[in-house]
């Protein structure tokens, strides 16, 4: 690949440091420009009404918007999509969020994806796997200095394994490929990947023993918004997993998580500052 023009951005990392220094984790709002995301596919596809979304978001108390345009729905059924396909979703809709103010997280597992929503002014990178995939992706981070999240995936669930041992040594990968292009230590976020790549009991496993992933020194996103454990636990669909979400959220926030994902922000956002001022009491 040819060299990549740098585009500076100490202001992103700065930022990102003060957000994550507050007593409440940062709340992450889902924005899905897709016709197939498991929970929310086709709502906001049209640029109006992603754009309401977004604001809604913010309105709400969403400290950052991630916003994605290939379903990455964590088992079988997302249709992949060309980079193509993902920019024109993206064109119509990216710089107007981005023009609302609040840091947008760019969702996509393609580095041709990625450079051009940093270029366009989006702050963070969101990997799905974790630098891992494109072999460009570490590269287009690094050249733009901008923090990335890390998140662990597999290609197929496996019963029979230790998750957090293969969490483990997937980030360790991780890591390393993002030494080698120059990514800075602290730009990068780590991201369990809930229900990616696990069964239901790792997924509850990952989010119990979460505090393992402490070791690597690195803040840590939770995304368990209306995922399936839920409904292994309670039958629901999702869109009815508003509970479940938030009884994970608060167990992540508890082990130790500094940014969660949710497509519900304002009760999520309630949720950790009431716990949050339960647990400051003495």
């Amino acid at each position: 690949m040819s060299a990549l023009p740098s585009h500076p951005a100490p202001s992103t990392a700065a930022w990102l440091r003060t957000l994550l220094a507050r007593p409440v984790p940062a709340v992450m709002g889902v924005l899905n420009v897709t016709p197939d995301s498991f929970s929310d596919g086709g709502q906001f596809i049209a640029p109006d009404e992603a754009l309401a979304r977004a604001r809604t978001m913010i309105a709400d108390g969403a400290d950052i918007i991630d916003i994605g345009a290939e379903s990455t729905r964590p088992y079988k059924g997302a249709q992949p999509v060309t980079a193509e396909e993902e920019l024109r979703r993206l064109k119509p809709v990216l710089a107007e969020v981005v023009a609302l103010g609040v840091p947008v997280s760019i969702d996509s597992m393609k580095s041709e994806v990625v450079a051009f929503a940093l270029d366009q002014g989006a702050a963070i990178a969101n990997d799905v796997w974790g630098l891992q995939r494109d072999a460009c992706m570490a590269e287009v981070v690094a050249a733009r200095q901008v923090p990335v999240i890390v998140m662990h995936n597999r290609d197929s669930v496996d019963p029979a394994i230790d998750i957090m041992q293969d969490m483990i040594a997937f980030f360790q990968r991780s890591l390393d490929i993002a030494a080698k292009a120059g990514i800075a230590e602290g730009h990068i976020v780590l991201d369990p990947g809930i229900g990616f790549g696990k069964t239901p009991e790792q997924s509850m496993t990952a989010l119990a023993r979460l505090n393992e992933l402490s070791a690597f020194r690195l803040p840590v996103l939770v995304g368990a918004s209306r995922k399936r454990f839920i409904a292994s636990v309670s039958p629901s669909e999702p869109q009815e997993r508003l509970g479940g979400s938030i009884a994970a959220h608060l167990i992540a926030a508890q082990c130790g998580a500094r940014i969660i994902r949710t497509h519900d922000v304002a009760e999520t956002l309630q949720a950790l500052r009431v716990a949050t001022a339960i647990e400051s009491k003495p």
